[in-house]
């Protein structure tokens, strides 16, 4: 599949909100609800809200996060 440059932050951003925000909601649930016999209705749910915010966070924030560090210095440690 090829597919433009250009869209590499969309579809990066895509699949790292839809794995973390499966991810997470999955454990969250299981820990404060548990498995009954709603838990798939009640997961999907969560995580269909749980995506939306995670792929406005993981397309936007890294933007934001990479200026800031731009303005870090890095320095390794000396060696001993």
């Amino acid at each position: 599949m090829k597919v433009d440059i250009r869209y590499k932050p969309l579809i990066f951003a895509f699949f790292m909100a839809f794995s973390i925000s499966m991810f997470i909601s999955f454990v969250l649930v299981s820990i404060n609800i548990g498995y009954h016999a709603d838990f798939l209705a009640t997961w999907l749910k969560t995580w269909a809200r749980a995506f939306i915010c995670a792929f406005f966070a993981a397309y936007f924030f890294p933007r934001f996060i990479q200026k800031i560090m731009a303005k870090i210095e890095f320095i390794e440690p000396k060696k001993i």
